[in-house]
């Protein structure tokens, strides 16, 4: 289904891509890790991946959102991995990181050609924030397939945490 829309504080924003569902193969991707080293599907292979994706960690929302995945992926087996997704730069990612003590979870960047983005159908299409990413979250397992997925229809709302955590075990 492509043309998915959100909202930003009540007003709706057009997503770019097509929106995904639980049960298809999560599509690849490529990102810039903080490292600045490329990440993709592959690295986390044989892992079940939870994909956080947020507009920007600059912002409150986000910056809540991955604390609390910070401190989740404290308590998960080393089988899972979590990864924030945005396209804040790298260093801005670090920097963020190193100041809020985020060491559980790792950051990667869509700054670059925003190919996540549009993979997930995440990207803002139009208006003040084209080019960032909305809110959401997937959950993909060791075989790649996409066991969870949430786009929060309101980007300043937070995502439902325990449905992603509890999309783990099934």
């Amino acid at each position: 289904m492509a043309g998915n829309t959100v909202t930003f504080k009540g007003n709706p924003l057009s997503l770019e891509g097509n929106t995904l569902q639980a049960g298809e193969k999560a599509p690849d991707f490529t990102l810039q890790s903080r490292s600045l080293a490329d990440i993709n599907l592959a690295t986390y292979a044989g892992k079940t991946l939870i994909l956080s994706v947020v507009p920007s960690l600059d912002t409150s929302v986000c910056a809540l959102q991955t604390k609390k995945f910070n401190e989740k992926a404290a308590q998960l087996p080393d089988s899972v991995a979590v990864l924030t997704v945005s396209t804040d730069l790298p260093f801005a990612q670090g920097r963020f990181c190193g100041a809020e003590g985020i060491d559980k979870l790792e950051t990667a960047s869509d700054h670059r050609d925003t190919n996540f983005g549009k993979a997930y159908g995440v990207l803002i299409a139009e208006g003040a924030l084209a080019r960032i990413l909305t809110r959401a979250i997937f959950v993909v397992n060791p075989e790649g397939v996409l066991s969870h997925v949430e786009y929060v229809s309101e980007v300043t709302h937070e995502p439902d945490y325990e449905a992603a955590l509890n999309a783990i075990n099934a």
